[in-house]
């Protein structure tokens, strides 16, 4: 077997974290001209059900990268099933180059760019985890920060949201797994960084991942607002938030979010929830991420908030959440 054809084997499991059949030749090479196998040892593996065709570069016969595309072509349409460019070095700007041509390539140990076999991943994911199996707490806001950052960008490394948001690798490696397997992105690695490319445009994509995503309320307490000015949360959430946004009336009792974490911190200083409200009393609602997913704002996240009301049934409430729908970024 070509040692590019193993280390191919080896890549795609360290990223996609899947084993991988074992790769064969592929039988319908010869139908093809002299000059293609010339400059490809042709090899065939099966990912995820798909049938693949690995074009691998002879070290022996350097490659025009302004014809991969052509070539590729031909591959794919004589093998009727998806075609990829395999090489075992490509410099930053053969590699720009040939993501802007959506060339599908593998450089083992540096990148994969797999652009037509996106939905086929995305579609074996979502038979093997549906999308209205929940997303965790993490990769929801993950998903919802990325969403949310302006200027919009469709790739993102995870890893930066992940240290924004204070989780550890290994919360960021199942995070990420989430993602890729419900299909609201494509993982592919530039040098040593993993990145996510989020395919369709963000509006899509948010209602896509709706029936995988949950109310991020843990559980909902009064407390007094008199002497815990120290402690107070600086995010206004629930009905208190909505009304920022919309034309709905402020509540009764103000509505703040803030994390379980900040909840025992509050405890611990000596705040304590009340049975019921009583006047003066605040809503406090303790959330299972950060509810500063976006910078610099008085109130939680739009997306978040959303989540959090979505179950009301009220009719005043869900005009609203139109109202807030029509604010949204995008």
């Amino acid at each position: 077997m070509p040692t590019l054809a193993t280390a191919v084997l080896r890549y795609l499991h360290e990223v996609l974290g899947i084993e991988a059949p074992a790769v064969k030749p592929w039988a319908r090479a010869n139908e093809l001209p002299y000059f293609l196998r010339d400059a490809f040892q042709f090899s065939e593996l099966e990912l995820l059900g798909q049938p693949i065709v690995l074009a691998i570069g002879r070290a022996e016969a350097k490659q025009s990268l302004s014809e991969v595309r052509t070539w590729l072509d031909k591959v794919q349409a004589l093998a009727g099933q998806p075609a990829v460019y395999v090489t075992d070095a490509l410099a930053s700007y053969d590699r720009r180059r040939l993501i802007e041509q959506k060339v599908p390539f593998i450089v083992p140990g540096n990148q994969l760019y797999l652009p037509d076999l996106g939905l086929d991943l995305r579609e074996y994911f979502r038979r093997r985890a549906p999308a209205t199996e929940a997303l965790s707490p993490s990769a929801q806001a993950m998903l919802i920060t990325a969403l949310l950052r302006q200027p919009w960008q469709s790739d993102w490394q995870p890893s930066k949201v992940a240290v924004a948001l204070g989780y550890t690798p290994m919360t960021l490696s199942r995070a990420v797994k989430e993602l890729t397997a419900a299909g609201l992105a494509t993982a592919y690695t530039i040098g040593r960084s993993r990145w996510l490319r989020m395919e369709l445009p963000p509006a899509q994509v948010w209602e896509r991942a709706k029936p995988a995503l949950r109310t991020p309320v843990r559980r909902t307490v009064w407390v007094a607002a008199h002497g815990i000015v120290a402690h107070r949360p600086s995010r206004l959430a629930g009905l208190s938030a909505l009304a920022r946004y919309s034309m709905l009336a402020e509540p009764k009792w103000p509505v703040f979010a803030l994390t379980a974490a900040d909840w025992k911190a509050a405890t611990d200083a000596g705040v304590r929830e009340l049975p019921e409200p009583e006047a003066g009393a605040q809503e406090w609602q303790l959330w299972n991420y950060s509810p500063a997913l976006v910078p610099d704002a008085n109130t939680v996240d739009p997306l978040s908030l959303t989540l959090s009301l979505q179950e009301n049934a009220d009719d005043r409430i869900q005009l609203a959440l139109d109202e807030l729908k029509g604010q949204l970024p995008w």
